[in-house]
């Protein structure tokens, strides 16, 4: 890593300790709403990652999209950068390569707009959850983890400076990809922010079972950076487990919601939360819990990002006295 790659790094860090971060929203619809063809999927209809490749251009006019309201960082367009998604395309072998490419489209667009202003962007590499649960039998635990050590070595190769394993549903998946992002960073001798963000359904739990807080005792033990919540739900369902990270978690809080519970219509989902409304949440929740990093998840837009960097503007985040949960 560059010089200046550390100095941007080390600049994340003062910001995430001091103020609030404002992190981007959706990105596979943004990309779908340009209507990429099956010639830029190359015949891959839906892997999105493909797009970094093929496509840089309109990866890059999403990221562009966000950092026009004004947030801090963009997400990479890697979500899908790992071995089960790209295993249901037999391509799994392109893990460090797409993630690599999706870096770099993001680290050129930040530093495109850092070089307007002189404002800091950054860029968190995306670490998705799969289409394989390891807790399920539906993956080896080891090839899975080898391949986010890909994935990770992949994302900071290419300029991230951060790396989110985010939508996490599996906390033996949760775990592969950690100890898989640790195992690239010493192998490149770096060191990072590590984010972990789980996904809570709206049954209360996720997808495998386990509350808020068996996730908070499983993760932070990992030496993780910061904890959060994203997708599933939109900020009111959030609301509980947030709470209790802000009274038991000793690290950062983010949460990135959906832009409510999706309402399903004749034409697909729609998420009904307004902008405002997004705004309202969020605000709240730096003043109530504390968090760090905030951002949007499904639905989410532009506009919903530009009011919520508008309410934050100034805000630092609540101090927290948190009380680790007894062992």
């Amino acid at each position: 890593m560059s010089t200046d790659g550390r100095a941007r790094v080390a600049a994340l860090r003062e910001a995430l300790a001091t103020r609030v971060v404002v992190a981007d929203g959706a990105m596979g619809t943004m990309l779908q709403a340009q209507d990429p063809t099956l010639d830029d999927f190359e015949d891959l209809e839906g892997c999105n990652e493909i797009l970094n490749v093929t496509r840089p251009d309109i990866v890059r006019s999403v990221h562009e999209a966000y950092f026009e309201v004004g947030v801090d960082c963009v997400e990479t367009n890697t979500f899908g950068a790992n071995h089960s998604a790209l295993g249901e395309y037999d391509i799994p072998e392109r893990v460090h390569e797409l993630s690599e490419a999706g870096a770099r489209v993001a680290r050129e667009t930040a530093d495109a707009y850092a070089a307007r202003d002189g404002r800091r962007r950054w860029v968190l590499g995306s670490m998705g959850p799969g289409t394989k649960l390891p807790t399920l039998g539906h993956a080896p635990y080891t090839v899975l983890r080898d391949a986010y050590q890909r994935n990770a070595e992949g994302l900071v190769a290419g300029g991230a400076d951060a790396l989110l394993v985010e939508t996490t549903q599996d906390l033996l998946q949760t775990k592969a990809a950690v100890l898989g992002a640790r195992r690239g960073l010493e192998a490149l001798g770096l060191d990072v922010p590590l984010i972990v963000s789980v996904t809570v359904e709206a049954t209360g739990t996720m997808l495998l079972g386990s509350e808020i807080g068996a996730a908070l005792t499983a993760l932070e033990p990992l030496g993780i950076d910061m904890i959060g919540l994203n997708c599933a739900t939109g900020p009111a369902e959030m609301s509980e487990h947030l709470r209790h990270l802000a009274r038991h978690s000793r690290i950062p809080l983010s949460c990135m919601p959906n832009a409510g519970l999706p309402v399903l219509t004749k034409d697909g989902a729609h998420y009904p939360l307004t902008a405002p409304e997004l705004a309202d949440a969020q605000e709240n929740f730096v003043r109530d819990y504390g968090l760090s990093l905030i951002g949007g998840c499904c639905g989410t837009t532009p506009e919903h990002l530009r009011q919520v960097v508008e309410r934050v503007n100034g805000l630092t985040p609540a101090e927290r006295s948190p009380r680790p949960e007894p062992g």
